[in-house]
């Protein structure tokens, strides 16, 4: 297929299968070039295939074993050894490298770099490495042609290339994750490649592929000047903290698919006349158009929450899979989606559908993770009720092992369970500030799990689940609290601190912000790496931009648009 555009080089897709690719597509088409996938091992190396751009996602051993099955590797190696124009993305970074850590010795690499993948280190830092951080060069390169040293780009992985053992000569620049320096992009003469998604990246990303693209065109892609004396020199760049928006998407009465807002997860409007006193679905505007202002006002992430009570199940749920597909047009920052992600079996046809399977239509679509809720929480009770012994078979793991850890993010939704005991046989018990006291003045709580919108409580601690889900696979918690849901009280920052000491995955602090000082505060007071809000972003009462210059004010790094 090749899907037609105004430029004259044709870009050659190498599309394996796995992860998001749609976003790359339609940042290529957003630059004006044409795209070309590349659908047999005769392409690869054919005098016509002017550039090929790799977008690698998932895992290491599951990219090469598949590369291997459709007969590419060999002409991949061919392809790069003649020098010509190769773009490799994340894990089209990773394969040019001999192995990985994620893999094992047994699996080989493409091994155009000499060199081993390794992992982060989970007892010194949160992995994955999920967010925005800078670069520095070490090579004047085309691909820099239209960005500034300083822009942030967008990382999300577990493995990294060494600085110490990859040869000098490819090392494009340098990023540093607390404290581990690591190569975040490679260069030597045609053939470049990065650990970050410039398709995430925002603007500095669609002019790092427009760099790239226009020095192929010009043939001028292997001018790079190596910068010898930056090698040496320490890296400083910086992980910031991300400002998250979500998109709680349902039906309304009239059948429309809008953004809504709870107050503690009642969407519904006040009306003393209707029946028991609920109204309408509050309607905050369409999940496009507002998803498309929130990416121009500076969201790093945007996060689409389908709370409409799934019949048949995702699969069947087309309107909002159009929306992530519209939304990915134009939008160059992660999609999270969540919202029925889960096994299930279709009542009308009697089809059964894996949670793999569910997730990869949403990828498919546009979305760069999946958020999975309840199904975390009966799979988290599971995995304690097997004294912690993995099938392998649940939705995390299935997710995780095909598309990474870092697609999968569990959405938990706990509620206060307060207590005058400080200790509990069965849940974490956290003591709370005067503040935060019961109705009784008990100064101790535990946070009860809940799944199906928060309507069923289990006996399950937020602690606990988000424990199980990490050792399950997970790669981030988007960490919920229906206590402070549409309060804009701030953040409940006992629990977000209990979670986020608890694992070694990032976590994303949801439920309560209303003013630009609740996610500084939460950011300097707990360990999350991420802040998520809606309704005052919604309404129009504060600015993403009013939020990130409060952050850089009191010290807590920030990307700006």
């Amino acid at each position: 297929m090749t899907e037609k555009s105004s430029n004259t080089i044709t870009v050659s897709l190498l599309d394996y299968g796995a992860g998001n690719v749609r976003s790359v597509r339609n940042a290529i088409a957003a630059l004006g070039y044409s795209i070309e996938d590349i659908t047999s091992p005769e392409q690869i190396t054919s005098p016509s295939t002017k550039c090929i751009i790799f977008p690698g996602v998932g895992a290491y051993g599951t990219a090469m074993s598949v590369l291997h099955e459709k007969g590419y590797v060999e002409p991949l190696k061919e392809y790069l050894a003649s020098g010509r124009p190769y773009f490799g993305i994340c894990l089209g970074m990773q394969t040019l490298f001999e192995s990985s850590d994620e893999s094992g010795a047994s699996v080989s690499g493409i091994g155009v770099i000499p060199g081993h993948i390794t992992k982060f280190d989970a007892s010194k830092m949160a992995v994955p490495h999920i967010g925005w951080n800078g670069r520095q060069i070490c090579q004047e390169s085309p691909l820099f042609k239209y960005v500034s040293g300083d822009d942030c780009v967008y990382f999300v992985h577990s493995y990294y290339a060494r600085v110490d053992t990859t040869p000098d000569e490819w090392i494009l620049t340098k990023t540093v994750y607390e404290g581990q320096e690591y190569v975040s992009s490679v260069q030597k003469g045609n053939i470049c490649a990065c650990q970050f998604h410039p398709e995430k990246s925002g603007q500095t990303g669609l002019n790092i592929l427009k760099g790239f693209l226009e020095a192929v065109s010009e043939g001028t892609l292997s001018s790079s000047i190596p910068l010898p004396s930056v090698l040496t020199e320490e890296c400083k760049t910086e992980l910031v903290k991300r400002v998250v928006v979500a998109l709680d998407v349902r039906s309304n009465d009239s059948g429309d698919l809008v953004v809504t807002k709870g107050d503690q997860y009642d969407v519904r409007e006040v009306d003393d006349s209707a029946p028991k006193g609920r109204g309408g679905v509050r309607n905050l505007g369409k999940p496009v158009s507002l998803a498309a202002r929130y990416y121009t006002e500076g969201a790093d992430e945007i996060a689409f929450l389908n709370i409409t009570s799934f019949r048949q199940g995702v699969i069947d749920d087309m309107p909002m899979l159009q929306v992530l597909e519209e939304a990915s047009k134009n939008i160059f920052v992660p999609l999270t989606v969540g919202g029925g992600i889960r096994s299930y079996k279709c009542p009308t046809t009697g089809d059964t559908y894996s949670a793999l399977e569910v997730a990869s239509r949403y990828f498919r679509a546009g979305a760069d993770k999946v958020s999975l809720g309840s199904d975390a929480v009966t799979t988290a009770e599971a995995f304690y009720a097997e004294n912690g012994k993995k099938t392998g078979k649940s939705s995390i793991e299935e997710i995780s092992k095909h598309y990474g850890a870092q697609a999968v993010v569990i959405s938990i939704d706990p509620k206060r369970v307060y207590s005058e005991q400080s200790n509990h046989p069965k849940h974490t018990i956290i003591t709370l500030d005067e503040s935060q006291k019961g109705p009784n003045g008990e100064k101790y709580c535990w946070y009860q799990c809940t799944i199906k919108g928060g309507r069923e409580a289990r006996d399950i601690c937020a602690v606990a689940v988000s424990k199980a889900c990490e050792e399950l696979g997970a790669g981030e918690i988007m960490l919920n609290c229906i206590d402070m849901d549409g309060q804009c009280q701030g953040y409940d920052h006992a629990l977000m601190k209990a979670v986020s000491d608890a694992v070694t995955i990032p976590v994303i602090a949801s439920s309560g912000a209303g003013k630009p000082d609740h996610f500084t505060n939460v950011f300097k007071e707990t360990s999350v790496q991420a802040a998520l809000a809606a309704g005052m972003f919604h309404r129009k009462e504060v600015g993403i931009d009013e939020v990130k210059n409060h952050m850089i004010k009191n010290g807590v790094p920030a990307r700006l648009k």
